[in-house]
């Protein structure tokens, strides 16, 4: 079996400060097996995670549209951001890639897909994150959760991990796959989700690293945002 997260970030993102070999020590302690790296509008990241890991690693990307965030794995090239959702969506899939929805009714992030992007961007979607750990209100897994059962689409489990210390503890369970995307997903049509919300001080580190992006001041440890969060 692998425990398998399909949502993390590195300092690739504007929002995190994780570095990937931090990334992987973290994932081989905490038994992950197989992760797919997402960081914002890049696939930088991804490539230098599956460089270092003694694990699977996916190449995927959270991309910025114009109707809000979709994810896209299996990436063998970036995809632009500020594309329309199903512009964005075609160009994951003319490389063979898969879509994912992330964090669907998550309306305290303002990077949340739309309502009318979600339902034209519904049918060429493959998964649908049925639960983020990084979601406040339980509520919008309900509601995401209720989607992928309605709409035939694989519900996944993540932890959208920005930090060291939400790494491994949401994650899905599934066979292990010939590492095609198709294989995947037969895979993951049979996982077992593992769930556990994250703290709301989370989302402290992201403002941080924002915040440092924008108005870089005094030098700190790169970590240092970290350093109280749960799980540390």
């Amino acid at each position: 079996m692998l425990r398998t997260d399909l949502h993390v970030h590195t300092h690739y993102s504007f929002d995190c400060g994780t570095d990937p070999k931090r990334l992987v020590a973290r994932c081989v302690r905490r038994g992950l097996t197989c992760v797919a790296v997402t960081d914002h509008n890049t696939i930088r990241g991804a490539i230098a995670v599956r460089e270092l890991a003694p694990f699977q690693v996916i190449v995927g990307e959270e991309i910025s549209t114009t109707g809000g965030d979709i994810i896209g794995l299996f990436l063998e090239q970036e995809v632009p951001a500020g594309l329309e959702p199903m512009e964005a969506a075609r160009c994951v899939k003319e490389q063979g890639g898969l879509v994912s929805i992330p964090h669907p009714f998550d309306r305290v992030r303002s990077s949340a897909i739309s309502a009318q992007a979600l339902a034209d961007l519904l049918p060429l979607a493959d998964i649908v994150e049925a639960f983020n750990a990084r979601n406040i209100l339980p509520g919008s897994d309900r509601q995401a959760m209720a989607l992928a059962q309605a709409a035939g689409k694989a519900p996944i489990s993540v932890s959208d991990a920005h930090t060291l210390g939400e790494l491994g503890r949401t994650y899905v369970e599934i066979m292990e796959f010939d590492g095609t995307a198709r294989g995947f997903m037969e895979s993951l049509r049979h996982g077992s989700l593992v769930t556990h919300r994250s703290s709301a001080l989370v989302h402290l580190a992201t403002t941080y690293y924002k915040l440092r992006r924008r108005f870089p001041g005094r030098r700190m440890q790169p970590y240092e945002a970290e350093k109280r969060l749960p799980g540390r």
